[in-house]
């Protein structure tokens, strides 16, 4: 199953390279027949996905380079389970909002010039790779996948992006890299230190029992930790987030914060929480304080911002604040309230994202005063646009609400001050999101936004099942919670193992 999930999407992309020139409505067509055939087999998967069973399923292990213990691994747990899902769901909608504006850039100034099959067979060779990330339990198979990933964002960035795609495109391909040569060097040290202990290795299962030396876990802590904190961005490795997210066409737009970021933090959960247990509590404090700055500063930055996908990154900064505070609290609601952030933060994002891309292609600018009064001319973008934004200040009843609570409530019942301190970031969310939501949608209507369209057919196929997913899971999370929860649960064991007497807020944390 996992196999054909980065299989399809992989022959897709080669597909629809090949197709002659000329031929873009047939890769328009072939594109969204493989992403939706890979959002129903994801489904098909996570419904056959059993909360009570072993916590890897769906597994597969072959050797790849057996000389150096490296094999191609594959499995899911519920971790990984919800983030493939997010993926493949994404990655339809972005195919079909993408419809009449791949071949497009996403710059004012630049010429509507560019190849539409090359744009989604980078769509495809993206989702390939995403699932693949996530799925792999070969740590070795795990960095491929990690580094594969830039290639395909680096030319959507730089071919399709705005009047700075170039700078853009470098930037972020140098933060990645750097953070990709960090990782490689962990893993070779892993590697190192499994041949010591007499069996050379890179399989998540056997490195996890690894006994690892203090000095030697806590540096290669480092390298796992400082590459994930460059992916997600966490403070101050943030500063590429924006010029990509804001140079990008809207449809990667959302791939790169709504679902490549979630590769940094859940890279931490999984490898640098469960490989380096004694290491993470080590630099818990760091962590904590990180991300509490980024909390607060992505939310200022924020509430100062003149573009429109600008601001919407920013705030991601600031909400991955929310998500490593409660991967570090090391208690079992913070976990689950960050893994279950990490797909809501997908979703209502990918929303604003979307939304935010429809009204430039209307408008032809970014800028937040080119806009005001667009609910009376285009009240069902206005009115979807709104939805989306409560859902990221984490209005009750929609689905950041309750993750953004766990994460407080976990992380207060171990770490009150970074806690309280984080509870300002809520306040800061309503003051960004609600005044950009005044500025653009509300007050006189702007001349040049008089002849707006409002959402088209194809559009609002695009953002309705974003809008459903952001209520349901407002008001039902529990299925993805049960999905999460067995595997953080796993975590948590495994990070507070070397506890001879846990603390009293410890054990109140397994409850």
């Amino acid at each position: 199953m996992l196999t054909a999930l980065i299989a399809i999407p992989a022959v897709g992309a080669l597909l629809v390279a090949l197709l002659p020139k000329g031929r873009d409505a047939l890769a328009k067509q072939v594109a969204l027949g493989v992403t939706l055939v890979v959002a129903v087999l994801s489904i098909v998967m996570a419904v056959q996905f059993k909360t009570d069973g072993p916590r890897f399923q769906f597994t597969e292990k072959y050797w790849w380079m057996k000389q150096f213990g490296v094999h191609y691994a594959v499995g899911v747990d519920g971790v990984a389970l919800v983030l493939i899902l997010l993926s493949t769901i994404l990655v339809p909608l972005v195919v079909l909002a993408s419809w009449n504006e791949s071949g497009r850039s996403g710059g004012v100034d630049t010429p509507p010039k560019r190849s539409v099959k090359s744009y989604f067979a980078l769509l495809l060779s993206l989702e390939a790779m995403m699932v693949g990330v996530f799925a792999a339990t070969d740590v070795f198979l795990f960095y491929v996948f990690f580094e594969a990933m830039l290639i395909p964002v680096y030319f959507i960035i730089g071919s399709y992006g705005g009047a700075q795609r170039s700078y853009a495109a470098v930037k972020f391909l140098l933060y990645s890299l750097f953070g990709g040569l960090l990782m490689l060097a962990a893993v070779i040290g892993l590697y190192v230190v499994s041949a010591n202990a007499g069996h050379g290795t890179f399989l998540f299962d056997e490195l996890r029992t690894l006994h690892i030396a203090p000095t030697t876990a806590k540096w290669l802590f480092l390298g796992f930790f400082i590459a994930f904190a460059i992916k997600a961005p966490l403070v101050p490795f943030h500063t590429w987030l924006p010029d990509a997210a804001g140079q990008a066409p809207a449809g990667a737009a959302v791939l790169i914060v709504g679902v490549l970021d979630k590769v940094g933090t859940f890279g931490m959960l999984r490898f640098c929480l469960e490989l380096f247990p004694g290491a993470s509590k080590w630099f818990t404090p760091v962590v904590l304080t990180l991300s509490v700055i980024g909390i607060v500063y992505g939310a200022v930055l924020a509430i100062g911002q003149v573009d429109i996908k600008r601001l919407i990154a920013y705030t991601s900064v600031s909400h991955f604040g929310f998500i490593t505070l409660g991967i570090f609290a090391m208690t079992s609601s913070g976990q689950s309230g960050a893994t279950l952030y990490m797909v809501n933060h997908g979703f209502s994002t990918g929303a604003l994202f979307l939304l935010a891309g429809f009204m430039i292609s209307r408008r032809g600018s970014a800028r937040i005063d080119a806009y005001g009064g667009v609910q009376k001319v285009a009240p069902l973008l206005a009115g979807t646009f709104l939805v989306a934004g409560l859902s990221g200040l984490s209005l009750p009843g929609l689905s950041s609400f309750v993750s953004e609570f766990m994460v407080l409530v976990g992380t207060f019942s171990r770490y009150k001050v970074p806690a309280v301190i984080a509870t300002v970031g809520i306040i800061l969310a309503a003051i960004y999101i609600l005044w950009m939501y005044q500025r653009t949608m509300n007050g006189p209507t702007a001349e040049a936004v008089k002849g707006m369209k409002d959402l088209s057919k194809r559009e609002l196929i695009v953002v309705a099942p974003i809008i459903a997913i952001i209520v349901a899971l407002g008001f039902y999370p529990k299925p993805v919670l049960d999905a999460i929860n067995p595997s953080v649960k796993q975590t948590l064991i495994q990070v507070h193992q070397q506890d001879p007497k846990p603390t009293v807020a410890e054990k109140g944390s397994h409850q």
